[in-house]
């Protein structure tokens, strides 16, 4: 069992049942995605998904991590980031089986998303019908206009260090 817990500072912090912190993490990203506003996972715990009130989401593998977060070369891998929304994500949740994301935005729009590639498929109350199957046309939301970046630069994920600075009057100074 794992608790995470979506913070104001772009981090999250992964728990144990008992309380105990296990990480923090922060988005790799070129542009901060802000307050994280959303968070949930997939029916086995294997990928995390943030939103934030930028209106980004990431995509985090978390599997080896879980297996042995003891080991330290399990790590939590961030995969995928794409702005999906304009303005604040509320919601997202997704759906294993069409292997699709839902997100929903204050903008009140829900899309639909590719799950592993952030291709967007369109949003509810379109007109067309969703063509989940066909992930090779890009195309984007009318109020976005970056396309989805796959994560691969595993030595530049940023993690929360803890850093002490102790207060401590140096009288020879």
């Amino acid at each position: 069992p794992l608790l995470a817990s979506a913070h104001e500072s772009s981090c999250i912090r992964l728990w144990t049942i008992q309380g105990n912190l296990m990480k923090e993490l922060l988005p790799f990203s070129e542009h901060p995605s802000g307050p994280l506003t959303a968070l949930c996972t997939d029916i086995f715990t294997k990928i995390l998904l943030t939103g934030s009130k930028e209106g980004h989401v990431f995509r985090w593998n978390v599997a080896s991590f879980l297996e042995d977060s003891r080991n330290r070369k399990n790590q939590v891998k961030e995969e995928l980031g794409w702005r999906a929304h304009a303005t604040e994500v509320v919601d997202l949740f997704i759906e294993e089986e069409k292997n699709v994301i839902v997100t929903a935005s204050i903008d009140g729009s829900v899309r639909l998303w590719h799950a592993r590639t952030g291709y967007y498929f369109g949003y509810f109350g379109q007109a067309r019908k969703f063509d989940l199957s066909d992930t090779s046309r890009l195309i984007l939301p009318s109020d976005v206009n970056d396309f989805s970046v796959i994560i691969k630069e595993e030595s530049k994920l940023k993690e929360k260090k803890k850093v002490i600075y102790p207060l401590m009057l140096d009288r020879d100074k």
